[in-house]
C-alpha cells in the first residue's frame, strides 16, 4: 500500500529536529518532579537523581565520562564557555594567545566568544567544504599555545570536517581543539576521544530533545575553565551556575540514550531518502549545483542551487507548496543572508544567493521527497521560463 501524501513535508531537521515520543514523555514526567536538585531533602535528591541520569545518558552518547558533561542552555552557550583564553589543562596556567577557526563555523563561534577581535584568525577551507589541514598547520606553528574551534559537520553543506588530521596537528603545536558536534551527533559517531577533541558542544533540540538545553563535554579532567560565563550558586560544579532546567535535562537523556540506540538505522533510512531526492533533482534540473558534493557528507543534508535562483523566492514558492527548506542557517531571525560557507569555498556570489539546504530526518519519508521533488518540478519550470523571457 502506497503511503500516503503528506498535508505537509518537513525538511530543515538541521534547523531543529521534531521532539522524539521518548523525550516528550520524559519531559512530561519531570515536570511532577518538584524538588530543587540542590536541596539535600528527598524532593531535592529526586530531582537530583533524574539529572544525574540523563548525565550518564548524554555522556554515552559522546563517550566521556559522566562527571565531563556540563549542561547549558543551548550549543551556542556551551561553545560561549569553551571560547576562552583562560582554559586550563594539567598544569600549564598560561591563557591561549589566539583563536583560531575555520572559515564555516557557525555564528556563535565566529563571534569569538571571549577572545578579542584580533586574537582571531580564520582558516580557509578546500573548494569541497573541508578545512584545509595545510594552513591549520601554519597557523599553530605560528600561535603560541592556540584555541582551536573546529566543527565536526557543517550546518549547511553537511560536509564532514578532518577532526582527528586537525587534532593531531593542534596537539602537536601545544594547542585545545574545541569541536561544535552539534549537527553531527546522532547521525555519525561522535566520540569525543576517537575525534581527538578537548572540548565538545551537544545541543538537545537537533536530536530530537526540547529546545534550550546544550551541554559541554570535556575530554578530560586535567581540563579546568576558571571563568565561568554565569556565576552564582555553583551549579554543574561551578562552571554554569543557575537552578537546572530539570524536564528539558531528563528529555536530552532520553533522546540521547534514543538516538544512540537508533543512529545506524536512522541514518541510513536518511541516506537512501536523501540519495533519492538527490537524483531527482538532478533528472528535473540537471543543471543544479549541489554543494560538497565531492566530500564526505552527512546522510541527511543536501545544499543545492540552480544558477539564477533566489533563495528567498525559492523557500517561499516551497511553503506554499507545503515544503518546509531553508536557505541555509536558521540562526539569523528569519533573515536571509548570504552563505559565508559558500563564500569560503570559493562559490560566486550569484549562486551563493540561490542555495537552498534540504535537510532529512527519521521521520521523513519517500512520500515526503516526492512531494518535495513535485514542488521544485513547478518551481523549476517557472524558473526556466523566467531565464528564457530574460535572454530574449
Amino acid at each position: 500500500m502506497p503511503e500516503p501524501k503528506p498535508q505537509r513535508s518537513y525538511f530543515d531537521w538541521n534547523a531543529t529536529a521534531p521532539l522524539r515520543t521518548e523525550a516528550r514523555l520524559a519531559f512530561e514526567g519531570a515536570l511532577s518532579i518538584g524538588g530543587n536538585p540542590s536541596s539535600v531533602h528527598a524532593e531535592g535528591r529526586a530531582a537530583r537523581r533524574l539529572i544525574e541520569n540523563a548525565r550518564e545518558q548524554v555522556a554515552a552518547l559522546a563517550g566521556a565520562r559522566p562527571g565531563d558533561v556540563f549542561f547549558t542552555s543551548s550549543g551556542t552557550e556551551a561553545n560561549m564557555l569553551a571560547l576562552t583564553p583562560a582554559i586550563e589543562i594539567a598544569n600549564e596556567k598560561r591563557p591561549r594567545s589566539r583563536l583560531l577557526l575555520s572559515a564555516i563555523e557557525h555564528a556563535s563561534v565566529r563571534s569569538g566568544g571571549r577572545f578579542a577581535r584580533e586574537a582571531i584568525n580564520e582558516i580557509p577551507v578546500e573548494a569541497d567544504g573541508r578545512l584545509d589541514l595545510g594552513a591549520l598547520e601554519e597557523a599553530v606553528a605560528k600561535a603560541p599555545l592556540p584555541l582551536v574551534s573546529l566543527m565536526q559537520a557543517n550546518n549547511e553543506t553537511g560536509v564532514v570536517q578532518p577532526v582527528a588530521e586537525a587534532a593531531a596537528i593542534v596537539h602537536a603545536g601545544g594547542g585545545v581543539l574545541h569541536v561544535d558536534a552539534v549537527q553531527a551527533a546522532g547521525r555519525i559517531a561522535c566520540d569525543i576521544a576517537a575525534l581527538g577533541a578537548d572540548l565538545l558542544t551537544l545541543s538537545a533540540h537537533k536530536i530530537g530533545g526540547p529546545k534550550g538545553v546544550g551541554a559541554l563535554v570535556r575530554g578530560s579532567e586535567d581540563l579546568h575553565i576558571p571563568d565561568p560565563l554565569i556565576r552564582g550558586g555553583g551549579q554543574e560544579r561551578g562552571l554554569r551556575a543557575g537552578t537546572e532546567n530539570v524536564a528539558g535535562i531528563v528529555a536530552f537523556g532520553m533522546a540521547a540514550a534514543a538516538v544512540r540506540q537508533k543512529r545506524d538505522a536512522e541514518a541510513g533510512h536518511m541516506l537512501a531518502l536523501r540519495n533519492a531526492l538527490e537524483t531527482g533533482l538532478a533528472t528535473i534540473s540537471p543543471g543544479a549545483v549541489i554543494f560538497g558534493v565531492g566530500a564526505e557528507r552527512l546522510p541527511n543534508t543536501t545544499l543545492f542551487a540552480v544558477q539564477g535562483m533566489n533563495a528567498e523566492t525559492a523557500v517561499i514558492a516551497f511553503d506554499l507548496e507545503g515544503v518546509a527548506v531553508s536557505s541555509g542557517a536558521a540562526c539569523s531571525s528569519g533573515r536571509v543572508q548570504p552563505s559565508h560557507v559558500l563564500a569560503a569555498m570559493g562559490v560566486s556570489p550569484a549562486l551563493t544567493r540561490g542555495a537552498v539546504r534540504v535537510s532529512l530526518g527519521w521521520e521523513t519519508t519517500s512520500a515526503d521527497v516526492e512531494m518535495f521533488l513535485g514542488a521544485w518540478r513547478k518551481l523549476a519550470t517557472a524558473l526556466s521560463k523566467e531565464n528564457r523571457g530574460i535572454a530574449a
